[in-house]
């Protein structure tokens, strides 16, 4: 397998660019016919990396990147690696308030932005702004065309920081976490290894950009592979794009979506060799539908932003959607109590970490830091549990374990009940204020056909049939649509601000 990636104590990706991959081997390119080969990489990376050290970014030096998905803005990141700079990805899709919070609160010397989110930018107070459009165009290669490139490579140590980038915000404001240099290449690699990546793959990449960046591009560069990148997941292009491709990575929202096109069949996905889902959880005869149909059982991954992707399942294991494989190599996993104590394997506790090159922190906040590891593991915040051959299945966030009468309720456990129901296609269980409870079990479903009526009384019957008593919600209420992230994660925080009151008047069970 031809090596990407250089030791350790080395630049990020230095095989990249110093010309030693097969030259008019594809690395990237796009629907619309742009294509960018193993050769050109070290010549425009330099050029870019001129233009970023001319504007004063250099070691350490932040630098930001609000993109549509490109050639161009993959490159930037690796211009970025060139110089050992920190590269700040901030999700195109987000609100000016939000964007305005990142640039302030992490203060880049530099931001290169669509041209579409440059006046917000500009609001915000960055210091200096570039612009690059999907298209390739925009001042930052207009100025990086005609300079002389800056081939030197500054030297990197593992424990050195390689990006930053800010939690989802799912349960609160988005914090800025560090990812060393060895973190981003030993996650890159492992990945590549437990996917079995090599050369002769080729990435169907429809992730967004930000977020699709660690865990998706940087394991097809740590194997070889080449890249076809859609602008964002369509139907339509996937299906039209998918023989061409060995791999593909999506949430499981754009696996429903295929599910739901009669073209995606067996025969659409002979050339494929692998389906990677991940960042939500699925429904068991959605998973179950998706083997049957196409021929693959999904691979299961878990991550998070502070540890980038954490456990996964390899490319040999037999797959079920409880599961989100083991640990990957060189690092741990333990499940915990409310003490930190380890528990037996199949007991639900609190998931914490411990890797090779952990995150380096919470960016300027130490006793969050502090706080966020005990005895040198990394508190997740997730609760899951361990089955005796060391597989993790995950049962949500910490943030979102009911105590109801004093007994705890694990959500996933009350949603793959209730999203067995007929006419459900998909759920989310909450805790919200109750005046004898404490907190009251409480669910809202999104129905696969929204014009259908809801009975929940139904719905709650044939939940006690399957659950213990204090388990089943004491409402399910019913909406077109559940409000999700970008990533396709379901908001729970504002479905628990929308329903606070809704107990509010309530007395008994």
């Amino acid at each position: 397998m031809t090596r990407v990636m250089v030791p350790d104590d080395a630049n990020v990706f230095g095989a990249l660019f110093d010309g030693t991959l097969p030259q008019e081997r594809i690395f990237l390119e796009t629907s619309d016919g742009r294509v960018v080969r193993q050769g050109d990489v070290p010549e425009a990376t330099a050029r870019l990396a001129a233009l970023l050290a001319a504007q004063g970014v250099g070691k350490g030096r932040l630098v930001g990147a609000i993109l549509e998905k490109s050639p161009e803005a993959i490159l930037l990141y690796l211009a970025v690696c060139r110089l050992g700079a920190v590269y700040l990805p901030i999700h195109i899709g987000l609100t000016d308030a939000e964007i305005a919070h990142i640039i302030r609160d992490a203060e880049p010397r530099l931001v290169v932005c669509d041209p579409a989110r440059s006046a917000a930018v500009e609001a915000a107070g960055a210091a200096r702004i570039l612009t690059l459009a999907a298209s390739g165009s925009g001042s930052l290669t207009a100025q990086s065309r005609e300079l002389p490139g800056l081939t030197a490579l500054a030297p990197v140590s593992p424990d050195e920081p390689n990006a930053m980038v800010y939690t989802s915000g799912t349960t609160g404001r988005p914090k800025g976490a560090l990812l060393s240099a060895g973190a981003v290449i030993w996650n890159a690699r492992s990945l590549a290894a437990c996917w079995e990546i090599t050369p002769d793959d080729v990435l169907l990449h429809a992730n967004p950009m930000a977020y699709g960046l660690f865990g998706t591009t940087t394991p097809a560069m740590a194997g070889g592979a080449a890249m076809i990148l859609l602008p964002k997941f369509d139907t339509d292009a996937v299906i039209a794009t998918l023989p061409r491709a060995t791999i593909f990575a999506g949430v499981p929202t754009y696996y429903s979506r295929l599910m739901a096109d009669p073209r995606f069949d067996r025969a659409l996905c002979s050339r494929m060799r692998l389906f990677v889902t991940g960042s939500a959880p699925m429904r068991a005869d959605a998973f179950e539908a998706f083997a049957e149909r196409s021929g693959h059982r999904l691979l299961d991954r878990y991550g998070l932003t502070e540890a980038l992707i954490a456990t996964s399942n390899r490319v040999r294991d037999w797959r079920g959607c409880d599961s989100s494989g083991p640990p990957l190599p060189g690092s741990a996993l333990r499940i915990v109590d409310g003490e930190g104590h380890e528990v037996p394997a199949g007991t639900v506790g609190m998931i914490e970490l411990r890797q090779p090159h952990p995150f380096l922190g919470y960016w300027r906040d130490a006793a969050k830091t502090q706080a966020a590891f005990r005895d040198g593991w990394f508190v997740t915040g997730d609760f899951g549990r361990v089955d005796a051959e060391g597989f993790v299945s995950v049962l949500g966030r910490g943030a979102d374990l009911i105590i109801t009468g004093g007994l705890n309720v694990y959500p996933k456990e009350v949603e793959v009940e209730l999203n067995a129901l007929p006419g459900v296609a998909e759920s989310a269980v909450i805790g919200v204020p109750h005046p004898d409870f404490g907190e009251a079990v409480m669910a809202v479903v999104q129905l696969a056909d929204p014009a259908e009526a809801f009975d929940e009384a139904g719905a709650v019957a044939a939940l006690r049939a399957t659950l213990s008593g204090y388990k089943v919600p004491k409402r399910v209420v019913a909406l077109a649509e559940l409000p999700r992230n970008t990533l396709g994660k379901i908001q729970k925080n504002l479905l628990r601000q929308r329903f606070l009151g809704a107990f509010d008047s309530a007395t008994g069970p």
